[in-house]
């Protein structure tokens, strides 16, 4: 049995409208770009929520721990670094690229958190070229329960 989906005539106006804000905001307002491209951020995080931390798994491949750079400032976290170009670090002469597609140089992500975090027991573990962030939640943000005593 074929699910029948209602028709909203205004939902493809909202999506041109958005596409817009996004092409005057990327042309007009950043043209330098940010470290986004067509929506893509680099490095690449996954931000996720249980019930007493926020955990941000942060893609850095290739990258030594002691040159990221990571801060707390209210509820914004910040990541950044800098990747060094292997011809840089070999200094090779005569070395033609014909396809170059690993970013070098400096980055920055700026993360809004979900929740209110305790920062002074943030911890921060790397392997493989993945840094995972473990943010214990604020007491105040943790979800409390409530036993209901009930009266006969």
């Amino acid at each position: 049995m074929a699910n029948l989906t209602r028709w909203e005539p205004f939902h493809e106006v909202v999506s041109l409208r958005d596409a817009m804000d996004r092409l005057f905001d990327e042309s007009f307002l950043k043209p330098f770009g940010d470290g986004s491209s067509f929506g893509y951020q680099w490095p690449s995080v996954d931000l996720t929520e249980t019930a007493d931390e926020i955990i941000a798994k942060v893609s850095l491949p290739g990258m030594k721990p002691e040159d990221v750079k990571i801060s707390l400032t209210g509820d914004v976290l910040n990541i950044s670094g800098e990747f060094s170009s292997e011809s840089e670090k070999s200094e090779e002469k005569g070395v033609t690229y014909h396809l170059r597609e690993h970013r070098y140089g400096s980055f920055s992500r700026a993360l809004t958190l979900p929740t209110a975090v305790q920062g002074d027991k943030i911890k921060a573990e790397y392997e493989n070229g993945m840094v995972t962030l473990t943010l214990p939640k604020a007491e105040e943000a943790r979800p409390k329960t409530v036993n209901i005593k009930v009266k006969k």
